[in-house]
């Protein structure tokens, strides 16, 4: 079989939505139909759909139902999954060269951005996608959280910021009919939390919310939902916003409803969204949080907002920031570390102003941790038709050992334990057994090497 008759080898670094939509798109485009494509989807994970399983809250069950969609790309005879395998530990860049037509990194975003505040680095003080991990059960992170305080703080207008804020302020067992496994439950149930605060530097219009999520927070019977009227504030850079943004106009309409609404009746547990307060610094004592600082902001015409100089301190015991997601870097392949991404052009990774043969990017490390889940869909096409361009120009890599054969003979060479598709299976009708024996869907595993042996056959 010749170079051009093979079907075109490539490789997808990340088993999250970003890459299994770059891997669809590969499928379905029509230029390369007729050759063929034959792609290896590495996770470093055991299991598949990163973000979605490590990333969504767990009484988000609509949004993890896109796993439904992204199964039936996986299911395709094109693609395989290669769990558990780690780019730059057990593969290399020149492993990938030696392999692959093409390599995509999509391996997303997962630590926190830093917030540059005095006492951000004080006990107490976290960043929210360490607490999404815990509760979400990914293994490479604690078991065990602490939550001691009564009054919590959440730093941040976005989605996760509601997610944090709305597990904060649930009771254990309103959770417990979800995925979470057992310790995330013990946790929860002893979590002493009655007063979470979300607070953001702008107004209503300016939140990054959407409006669903936003609309949850009130679906639970043991929060209220508080907004003070004198926060619900708009200048004509606001109003601008607002018409041109149906999702925009729908938040800020929330955001109203809650400032007017009578108390609710039973609730136990408070929840305040805060806007026009900037946090300027964590306060301490003996090394410990014990409040926050924010300074008093005001529009400024243009949906900005300009410093007032009136402070005020919240009594505060732990402080969330949710201020969005970084990219790590990955080793042989280049990083701006102050952007966060893979530097590119429409996907094509660029080194010192010239492209790398047979490398690309998209999702989250290729743009920025912003937009929705399905936004990576774009990415992914962007992506994938340069590298159609790319195979016409002859401007691909030339792998010396292009066989599927010849990856699963090196992995096994190395010894690397990794899992497949058919594992996934495993692993997935392992999850809901223990799930039905408790009356729920599933209960997720959170240990690698339990989820190594679930996802071998005759190892549960």
């Amino acid at each position: 079989m010749t170079e051009d008759t093979r079907p075109l080898r490539v490789a997808i670094v990340g088993a999250g939505p970003a890459g299994i939509y770059a891997a669809d798109a590969l499928m379905k485009h029509d230029d390369l139909k007729e050759r063929g494509v034959s792609i290896d989807l590495y996770e470093r994970m055991p299991a598949p759909f990163g973000l979605i399983r490590y990333g969504v809250a767990p009484d988000h069950p609509r949004i993890k139902g896109i796993i439904n969609a992204l199964h039936k790309v996986l299911d395709k005879p094109q693609v395989r999954l290669l769990g558990n395998v780690d780019y730059g530990t057990d593969i290399n860049r020149e492993d990938l060269a030696r392999h692959y037509d093409a390599a995509i990194f999509s391996t997303g975003a997962v630590d926190d951005r830093d917030l540059g505040i005095p006492g951000i680095e004080l006990d107490g003080s976290y960043g929210a996608g360490e607490f999404v991990a815990w509760y979400d059960g990914h293994p490479d992170f604690a078991r065990t959280w602490p939550l001691e305080a009564e009054k919590v703080a959440v730093i941040g207008v976005g989605n996760v910021a509601l997610d944090v804020a709305r597990v904060l302020a649930k009771t254990g067992d309103e959770l417990l009919p979800t995925e979470i496994p057992a310790n995330v439950y013990e946790g929860l149930k002893a979590n002493k939390a009655v007063e979470v605060h979300v607070f953001g530097r702008r107004g209503p219009a300016q939140a990054k919310f959407t409006p669903l999520e936003l609309k949850e927070l009130d679906h639970s019977p043991t929060i209220e939902v508080i907004v003070n009227p004198e926060d619900i504030e708009y200048d004509e850079g606001s109003a601008v916003a607002r018409r041109s943004s149906k999702i925009t106009d729908q938040v800020a309409t929330i955001i109203e409803n809650y400032a007017i609404r009578e108390p609710k009746q039973g609730a136990i547990h408070k929840l305040f969204l805060h806007f026009f307060e900037n946090p300027v610094e964590v306060l301490g004592e003996d090394g410990k949080v014990v409040g926050l600082r924010t300074e008093r902001t005001e529009l400024d015409g243009t949906g900005n907002v300009k410093p007032t100089g009136k402070t005020t301190d919240w009594e505060i015991g732990a402080v969330y920031r949710a201020v969005g997601y970084l990219s790590d870097s990955l080793p042989e392949i280049p990083f701006d570390s102050q952007a966060g991404v893979i530097p590119n052009e429409a996907g094509r990774i660029f080194d010192e102003g010239a492209h790398l043969p047979g490398l690309y990017t998209t999702g989250w490390i290729k743009r920025g941790p912003v937009g929705l889940i399905g936004h990576t869909k774009g990415d992914a096409n962007e992506t994938v038709q340069c590298i159609v361009d790319d195979t016409a120009a002859d401007k691909l890599n030339t792998p010396a050992e292009p066989s599927e054969e010849s990856v699963i003979a090196l992995l096994e060479s190395r010894k690397i334990p990794f899992t497949t598709w058919a594992g996934w299976y495993r692993l997935d009708e392992h999850e809901r057994a223990l799930g039905a024996a408790e009356g729920r869907e599933r209960i997720k595993v959170v240990e690698r090497e339990d989820m190594l042996a679930a996802s071998e056959p005759d190892k549960v």
